[in-house]
């Protein structure tokens, strides 16, 4: 630096600013990820170089990437998760810009007073990314393709999921709140339906399993025809147990739809077939059979779940 009475007034250069970081906030308000569908190559800013008088370079600008609260954001090539995203304005910063680069003012020393070389920026991370969304709900819904979750949904709740008489209507996760007594509410989610083989990739496979690890309570709904409550019961356990065994320690609860067919002699030969030690309720959606002693059961076990956290 030279100036009118200083001829040699000593190295001037200003460090560079960081470049831009790639942020993740929370945002309760929504619940799906396509609004990043065309969103797929995101660049954060370059950052300012330094100038003469000491001046620092402008950090670049961060961007920031709202998600609905239950995304995990994870690497592509080694599969790691890198963040979860549980709480409306959490922000996480996924992808760090590089940092700015030093002047040469920040290297002069009382034996080298003007240096005439600088520390150059560092460059800036980059990578392949996966954003996945695990549905956040009190309560799942569980169970083959079929046996009637989109139908207690659409009673239970103000959710209209599309319903048909063929498999795999569902094929993307349903929530619905639950208005309970009092003005109280929780909320339950249609899952796609299950099927054997599942925790290998079959049917909807993993799209369908991840959600189920979000879930405070399941709710395993088998039809009343099936032809072995308990075999299918166990098929649905068992996929489960092979995708995550953690999984087996959350409160299962069964209900028995399209019950309306059932006299009270064919519900207690059912009821024997069902395992002991979890609550089971007979419910039939399109009468509406059950739904407020099943919406009972639920806020019940609700409550001593959270009691237990």
């Amino acid at each position: 630096m030279r100036t009118k009475f200083n001829a040699q007034a000593g190295p001037d250069g200003g460090n560079g600013g960081r470049g831009g970081h790639i942020i993740l906030r929370g945002n309760k308000n929504l619940w799906t990820l396509l609004h990043l569908r065309y969103f797929k190559n995101v660049h954060a800013e370059n950052g300012e170089s330094g100038s003469g008088n000491n001046c620092t370079g402008r950090y670049g600008k961060d961007v920031i990437i709202e998600v609905p609260l239950g995304t995990v954001a994870r690497d592509e090539e080694t599969e790691e998760q890198e963040v979860e995203i549980l709480e409306d304005g959490q922000e996480v910063v996924w992808i760090k810009g590089g940092r700015g680069g030093l002047g040469n003012a920040e290297f002069a020393t009382p034996t080298n007073q003007a240096p005439e070389y600088a520390q150059p920026g560092e460059p800036g991370s980059e990578g392949w990314k996966v954003l996945e969304l695990k549905v956040l709900a009190d309560v799942g819904l569980v169970g083959f393709p079929n046996a009637g979750k989109s139908t207690l949904l659409s009673v239970m709740t103000a959710a209209k999921p599309k319903i048909a008489d063929y498999a795999f209507t569902t094929l993307t996760p349903q929530l619905g709140m639950v208005e309970y007594r009092e003005g109280r509410s929780f909320c339950i989610a249609d899952l796609p339906g299950i099927i054997e083989g599942a925790a290998e990739g079959r049917g909807l496979g993993h799209r369908f399993l991840r959600h189920i690890e979000r879930n405070s309570v399941l709710l395993f709904l088998i039809p009343a025809d099936s032809k072995d409550h308990r075999k299918e019961f166990e098929i649905l356990v068992n996929e489960l147990e092979q995708y995550n065994p953690e999984l087996l320690h959350k409160q299962f609860i069964i209900a028995v739809s399209k019950s309306d067919m059932l006299d009270d002699e064919l519900k207690e030969a059912i009821a024997k077939e069902l395992p002991e030690g979890i609550p089971h309720l007979f419910v039939a959606s399109v009468i509406q059979k059950n739904i407020l002693q099943l919406k009972d059961l639920l806020w019940k076990v609700l409550n001593e779940e959270n009691s237990r956290a």
